[in-house]
């Protein structure tokens, strides 16, 4: 589903994705209300979402959609790499954010990462995400606490997604297989009750384990 309030946009963006013979656009969108309720009605895997809409904003409509039993994975779209919602849309659920000023090969390649399970981030959004967290952001006991589920080695592997790693690169920094990489990840996210590695990226520097300079927390 494609949620914009630009109908122009919306239609560029319902194109691109109809072009391709593995996807199809179930629903559009002009705000946050009619997302909800469409999501509700059509089920789509996936909800392209803008941010900043009249009525109720993307944000809000992020939270209420992924909230839903079985409810779709988020791709956030914006043209403010700056936007002051970046945090808080992942935090409400989003599974990545992209610019709209990405090319169509790296919009539709956001798409199939998300409706795979994973997270994406633009390289301005992780920034944004990082100094979020320079200045103070807040780390509740909980989430701080929640690390201690983990075994030594999905910290380690922790802190490889968070510097934006793939699973090869994990794999090759550690000396083990891209699979074994793939089950940490998979035990961590399960462990900390995580959709993506977004979430886990967000957690990572919520409870203090990374910090904005990239070093991990002795």
């Amino acid at each position: 589903m494609v949620v914009d309030d630009q109908a122009v946009v919306r239609a560029g963006f319902a194109a691109i994705v109809d072009a391709e013979p593995d996807l199809t656009v179930v629903a559009e969108a002009g705000d946050g209300a009619s997302a909800v309720a469409l999501a509700a009605e059509e089920r789509p895997d996936l909800v392209l979402m803008d941010i900043r809409m009249p009525g109720m904003d993307g944000l809000t409509a992020t939270r209420l959609v992924t909230a839903a039993p079985n409810g779709p994975r988020v791709l956030v779209l914006t043209t403010f790499d700056l936007d002051a919602y970046v945090y808080e849309a992942l935090r409400a659920g989003a599974s990545g954010f992209l610019l709209k000023d990405a090319h169509p090969e790296e919009l539709l390649s956001a798409i199939r990462v998300v409706a795979a399970g994973e997270g994406i981030l633009a390289p301005t959004v992780t920034r944004r995400l990082i100094d979020t967290f320079a200045q103070g952001a807040p780390r509740p006991p909980a989430v701080t606490g929640a690390l201690s589920a983990l075994t030594p080695r999905e910290k380690e592997v922790l802190l490889h997604i968070a510097a934006g790693l793939a699973n090869a690169e994990i794999g090759a920094a550690l000396g083990v297989t891209t699979g074994t990489v793939k089950t940490h990840v998979n035990a961590l996210l399960s462990k900390l009750g995580l959709r993506d590695r977004v979430q886990a990226t967000i957690l990572a520097y919520e409870s203090g384990l990374v910090r904005p300079s990239g070093t991990a927390d002795a």
